[in-house]
């Protein structure tokens, strides 16, 4: 059975998220890792018999085209919403998590945070 790096990995959704301006990280009812901005959930993780699940939150057009990928699943409970996950996320999938979590965290962020952020990137 493989083994999976799931502290490793929380560190690196930690990384991502907490990166992000006013993003904050809480432990939710369930004792999952949840990272929000202003109030609103764009990731949750947690820890299962399964290793490390990561979601995040999506827009169905993404979501569609995650889908078709061998490694990512509509998350139960809340993908009617556009949410997203994948299990025990490899090495080589973490820039693609990256671009996927700074996506979720625009759609939960207050338009101030969009455009402070797209103006930063403008430079």
């Amino acid at each position: 059975m493989k083994t999976h790096d799931t502290t490793g990995m929380l560190e690196n959704v930690r990384n991502i998220c907490l990166a992000l301006p006013e993003a904050t990280e809480i432990i939710d009812g369930f004792g999952h890792n949840t990272f929000k901005i202003n109030g609103k959930s764009f990731v949750i993780s947690g820890e299962s018999e399964n290793g490390f699940s990561l979601s995040f939150k999506s827009d169905r057009e993404t979501q569609e085209l995650l889908l078709q990928k061998e490694h990512f699943f509509k998350t139960p409970y809340i993908g009617q919403h556009g949410w997203v996950s994948t299990q025990n996320p490899e090495g080589q999938d973490w820039e693609e998590l990256a671009d996927l979590i700074q996506e979720a965290y625009l759609r939960a962020a207050p338009k101030r945070l969009i455009k402070k952020r797209k103006e930063l990137h403008k430079q």
